[in-house]
């Protein structure tokens, strides 16, 4: 019987003082509430009783930042949502230097991003957005730094206008296309206008070119398949009725 209990005493305590950590996970050891020492991965052994240990995960966190009211500079009323990825770099001080790592940077990374949102104009927001994530990734990555955390990317996933912005951009996009329009138009009738000035120069210069295009007009109107055939009469011809 001693020997039963004796076993079962080993057993359990060979339980409750053997831990194995994974390659990605630290444990931050506490022997009667102070830190001694980071370990892992692998077997670690615990004293019972005195020893407790916090397992912190060393994998990058995708976090998703829920939906932000911002108002922007221009006084416009948004919501902004992102996503951020950062990893523990220091166990230790992640452990003791904040409560819960996880909920602290979430609450950070939607304070920073109302902060941040609302400094710029719309325009901005919506044209610089590499900008307005790399001033994100730099603030949360200051901010977490005693944290013992390193925030590597921080990406605006989503910017949601109201309706009447939306019809006032859409109104907008329209207006500019059509200025393009007439501006692309203008320039070909211009272009245009200079070819048929060089043109006009050209048989100015050169009568018999203008003998060349009516031999021309002849030849692409007797290859059309219409029974009616117009003759191109040259002005020349008409000179000496106009003088007398």
């Amino acid at each position: 019987m001693f020997y039963i209990l004796a076993i079962v005493l080993i057993v359990l305590f060979l339980m409750s003082a053997i831990r194995v950590l994974k390659e990605y996970e630290r444990g931050v050891i506490f022997r009667l509430g102070r830190v001694i020492k980071t370990k892992g991965p692998g077997l670690i052994i615990l004293i019972p009783v005195f020893d407790k240990m916090v397992k912190v995960s060393l994998r990058l966190v995708a976090m998703d930042v829920p939906p932000q009211d911002v108002i922007t500079r221009d006084n416009v009323s948004v919501k902004v949502n992102a996503v951020i990825y950062f990893r523990v770099m220091e166990p230790r001080n992640a452990t003791i230097e904040v409560e819960n790592y996880l909920f602290a940077t979430s609450q950070l990374a939607q304070t920073t991003l109302r902060s941040v949102c609302g400094q710029v104009e719309l325009d901005e927001l919506l044209a610089e957005r590499e900008k307005i994530n790399t001033q994100l990734q730099g603030i949360l990555d200051k901010q977490t730094d005693p944290w013992g955390i390193k925030v590597s990317t921080v990406e605006v996933k989503h910017i949601d206008l109201p309706q009447e912005m939306q019809r006032a951009m859409a109104k907008q996009a329209e207006a500019e296309r059509e200025r393009r329009a007439k501006v692309i138009n203008a320039e070909a009738e211009f272009q245009a206008a200079n070819r048929l000035t060089e043109a006009a120069e050209i048989i100015a210069k050169h009568p018999e070119a203008l003998q060349l295009r009516y031999l021309q007009t002849l030849r692409e109107i007797a290859s059309e398949s219409s029974t009616t055939t117009f003759f191109p009469i040259p002005i020349d011809l008409f000179t000496p009725f106009i003088k007398k």
